[in-house]
């Protein structure tokens, strides 16, 4: 089955699209009309996944559910240009992976957790040179995480 879905993002033009197959899920996350850096995200059955939590002080922003620490990234093909980017890339692969196998887990036939391989290519913004994450990287991140629940949730169960 195959899901997608185009959005203006901070000034570009985001698209999402999820794959599924027998075996693993694919996400396409991408500002610039490729595939991007891949990263595959796994995690082993054992490991516990925690539903969102809501901010009651954040009403209106939806909760996402933390990433285990359990997970395991597997850079497949390409490379982030840096080291910021990298770590911003393996969040998004992280925090993608944590959305789909919570939404897997409230469906009683899915038993295992199938990897995760997310594509990421996204337009360089201006980020602050102490690491930390720039207004448009936070905006596009929550952005991209709003479309990927969409686009779960729009999924027949």
């Amino acid at each position: 089955m195959t899901r997608q879905l185009s959005r203006e993002l901070v000034g570009n033009t985001t698209e999402i699209l999820i794959q599924t197959f027998a075996d693993r899920i694919l996400v396409l996350v991408t500002q610039l009309g490729k595939v991007g850096n891949l990263i595959q995200a796994t995690i082993p059955d054992t490991i516990p996944l925690l539903p969102a939590i809501q901010d009651p002080d954040q009403p209106n922003i939806q909760a996402l559910p933390e990433p285990p620490a359990g997970i395991l990234l597997t850079p497949l093909l390409g490379n982030a240009p840096s080291e910021h980017l990298q770590t911003l890339h393996c969040l998004y692969a992280s925090q993608i992976a944590t959305l789909l196998w919570t939404a897997g887990a409230s469906n009683p036939l899915e038993v295992s957790r199938r990897p995760v391989v997310v594509g990421i290519a996204l337009r360089k913004s201006n980020s602050p040179d102490d690491g930390s994450l720039s207004e448009d990287e936070r905006s596009v991140f929550t952005g991209v995480m709003s479309m990927v629940q969409e686009l779960v949730a729009a999924a027949p169960r």
